[in-house]
């Protein structure tokens, strides 16, 4: 959690609006952080808004903190992902990776953001209904490194009320059971304290239409598109 210096707070309020989760106010003309609220992201330090410097970030974690603290500051890096950030690099990139082949979809369900924040214990919620569904979890994701693929659970009850400025459940499965996947989702969402966003990815068909889209519009989803080109660096590691 956030250090704030008692001794030399002056009361002024300036770091409260840079918490983007609220954990910080005013307490008996001092600034307080809310150890049930606070996610460990920096946000507040990095933006250096304390006029007598009250505020650090500290040195070591719990293990349940630290954990908080990967999944919540885009400024470090994971060692199980080698990348920074809630994720691995993505269905974003697979122009380069190659990972999604035809006649399959990645997804990608963003928990948390903006500025809600979530618990593992949502995503567990998310995680399970999913599992039963026989999807693939992206290995190298750090929500994958703390469920049992097979069930969907958390590997450690404790984890259910660790709280993070969002996550990321990477899934992989064939297109033809996206119906059920949207179906899993609307059921779920009704049953979480937080917000989600879904990405999805899937190859253009030879003829260069997408073949996700008039499925998600016969299920009455509002497509979004995006696109990240690589202008060419990269090549796909498979075309099939």
């Amino acid at each position: 959690m956030v250090k704030i210096d008692k001794d030399l707070c002056i009361g002024c309020g300036s770091c409260v609006p840079y918490c983007p989760v609220e954990a910080i106010k005013l307490v008996d003309e001092k600034a307080e952080a809310d150890p049930g609220r606070c996610v460990e992201c920096g946000t507040c330090v990095r933006a250096d808004p304390c006029p007598v410097g009250a505020l650090s970030m500290p040195e070591t974690y719990s293990e349940f903190r630290e954990i908080s603290h990967f999944l919540s500051d885009p400024t470090t890096t994971k060692k199980a992902t080698g990348v920074p950030g809630r994720g691995t690099e993505e269905v974003k990139t697979n122009d380069v990776t190659g990972r999604i082949k035809r006649g399959e979809v990645g997804m990608c369900i963003e928990m948390g953001r903006p500025g809600v924040s979530t618990s593992f214990g949502d995503a567990e919620k998310i995680s399970k209904a999913l599992a039963k569904l026989n999807v693939h979890f992206e290995e190298k994701n750090p929500v994958t490194a703390l469920i049992d693929v097979k069930t969907g659970k958390l590997v450690k009850d404790e984890l259910r009320d660790v709280r993070v400025l969002s996550c990321i459940i990477e899934i992989m499965t064939r297109i033809e059971k996206v119906p059920e996947v949207l179906k899993v989702l609307r059921k779920t969402e009704k049953e979480i304290d937080t917000v989600f966003s879904l990405g999805m990815i899937c190859r253009f068909d030879e003829d260069g239409s997408i073949p996700v889209l008039k499925m998600l519009e016969s299920q009455g989803v509002k497509v979004r598109p995006n696109a990240k080109v690589n202008v060419g660096i990269g090549k796909p590691l498979s075309e099939a």
